[in-house]
């Protein structure tokens, strides 16, 4: 039987072509798998309600799919350091093999981590587990960071291909003794009230569910996805948002999928020619560049890459934010998606930057509240990405929207929910209402309204705000701060 070698599962919960246990295993090692909950990991951003709940049922898919490979998971509680050489001196392991994680609090935290663990005799190897490219390794010609998407997404294309992925093991040879371990359940992740029937009922956490939403998005929506991808009221983006972020799928994986599909033809054309699938690819390296870009620039996470929007004349605004929050802006679209969120646990992505835009814009409030909420309630809350997000609506980070382009919401909706379909599903107070009304119930004549059981201010809220007297305001403030000159220091 080889040595004992630990494996420490982070943001890379999953068999498949997991590097750092392929690893482990190559070297004939009996593996140790564990996971540890040390929240230092997260820094000044803790898990969210809807990321705890993930990361329960997720480790206990992880649990099962090694139970199932004749091994289990370990799973510890505080400093990551401490606990991994506890784990070493149980089981006799010289080796910890685990995946690298990309946010400023994890990535200083590695540095320390990998000091104490040499410092105590343990030899630690890292892999890349969970991005296709190393942030720190696409450079512009300069050497510099990308700052526009178009142009890292254009360095990016001669990286994808990157080794053939790994299948999971079949069997693990157990250890003779396994060392101590909590139960998931200990981590205390589930809330203390049940309000998760929405997120259990929208989603399969863990490797299979990530498998399982693949295959659906191949068969069903990937040829079309150039097409559906800004339709709510549609069944065409992927639902791999979470999966990817916890790691329960590979990139490597991913990519090999992909190209099986254009190589056996699809509607959309022969090899290397289907919209969809190339839009579906493109869509997946804007996770890429913000994790390139939080990299680059760790500082975004708090504050905007554009200095000179320190001085921005952001709103205290609780009443509307409370609005906002709770779907109840009087702006069908916005509320729709910000019930959508709260009920489980995901937003289609126009719709989160029309509600995004909303709340900066509309009601102009600093972009880093809807950050904080977005992180509470997301699945998929991942810091580069909403980083990313937040700040390319607000206009203050690297290749962002133009600050004066202010989403109008009923446009927006009347553009990409035409019939009105999602909606009505979301905010079914206004579901007997005319589609020529839907978007606009305020401008409804008084017996349509009554027709449909609509009434503004009591079963339906009217606007909090006037979209165009917002609009201007917004702009006005944008263009004082153009105009202001930083101080000399």
């Amino acid at each position: 039987m080889g040595e004992p070698a630990i494996v420490w599962f982070r943001r890379d919960l999953r068999l498949d072509d997991h590097p750092a246990l392929d690893a482990a295993l190559a070297r004939g090692a009996v593996v140790i798998p564990v996971y540890i909950a040390d929240a230092r990991e997260e820094g000044d951003w803790p898990l969210g309600g809807a990321s705890r709940w993930w990361l329960h049922h997720s480790l206990r898919a992880l649990a099962a799919a090694l139970e199932g490979c004749g091994s289990r998971l370990l799973v510890r509680q505080g400093d990551a350091g401490r606990e991994l050489l506890s784990l070493a001196a149980e089981c006799g392991a010289r080796t910890v093999y685990f995946g690298r994680r990309y946010e400023p609090a994890a990535r200083a935290g590695e540095q320390e981590l990998l000091q104490r663990l040499q410092q105590g005799g343990l030899e630690a190897a890292t892999f890349n587990t969970s991005v296709w490219h190393e942030p720190s390794a696409v450079r512009s010609v300069s050497g510099g960071a990308y700052q526009v998407f178009t142009a890292y997404y254009r360095a990016c294309q001669v990286r994808l291909d990157q080794g053939t992925p790994a299948p999971p093991p079949a069997r693990m040879a157990p250890a003779e003794r396994w060392p101590r371990s909590m139960s998931i359940e200990d981590l205390g992740l589930l809330p203390r009230w049940d309000w998760a029937g929405g997120l259990r009922q929208a989603w399969q956490p863990g490797e299979t569910g990530a498998q399982a939403a693949l295959d659906r998005f191949l068969k069903a929506g990937a040829a079309d996805y150039d097409r559906l991808r800004d339709r709510p009221d549609r069944e065409g983006t992927s639902l791999l948002s979470p999966h990817l972020h916890w790691g329960e799928i590979g990139p490597r994986r991913l990519w090999q999928r992909l190209r099986r599909v254009q190589a056996a033809g699809n509607r959309a054309g022969p090899v290397g020619a289907s919209e969809g699938l190339a839009a579906f690819l493109r869509e997946l390296h804007w996770r890429e560049f913000a994790h390139h870009l939080l990299w680059h620039f760790p500082q975004t996470a708090r504050q905007p890459l554009r200095p000179e929007f320190q001085r921005f004349p952001w709103v205290e605004d609780d009443e509307g934010y409370r609005a906002w929050c709770r779907g109840q802006t009087g702006y069908p679209i916005v509320d729709a998606g910000m019930r959508q969120l709260w009920a489980t646990g995901w937003m289609h992505n126009r719709v989160r930057m029309i509600a995004a835009s909303f709340l900066v814009k509309d009601l102009q409030i600093h972009w880093e509240r809807g950050a904080a909420w977005f992180w509470d309630t997301l699945v998929d809350a991942d810091l580069a990405n909403n980083t990313l997000g937040w700040q390319w609506t607000a206009g203050c980070g690297a290749d962002a929207a133009p600050y004066f382009r202010v989403f109008n919401p009923v446009l927006q909706a009347e553009r990409f929910d035409p019939e009105g379909s999602y909606v009505r599903r979301w905010v079914p107070e206004l579901a007997k209402l005319a589609s020529r009304w839907l978007h606009r119930p305020w401008q409804a004549p008084a017996a349509v309204c009554e027709e449909a059981g609509v009434h503004l201010g009591r079963t339906y809220p009217a606007p909090i705000v006037d979209h165009e007297t917002a609009r201007q305001r917004a702009l006005a403030a944008f263009d004082r701060i153009k105009r202001r000159r930083a101080p000399r220091v």
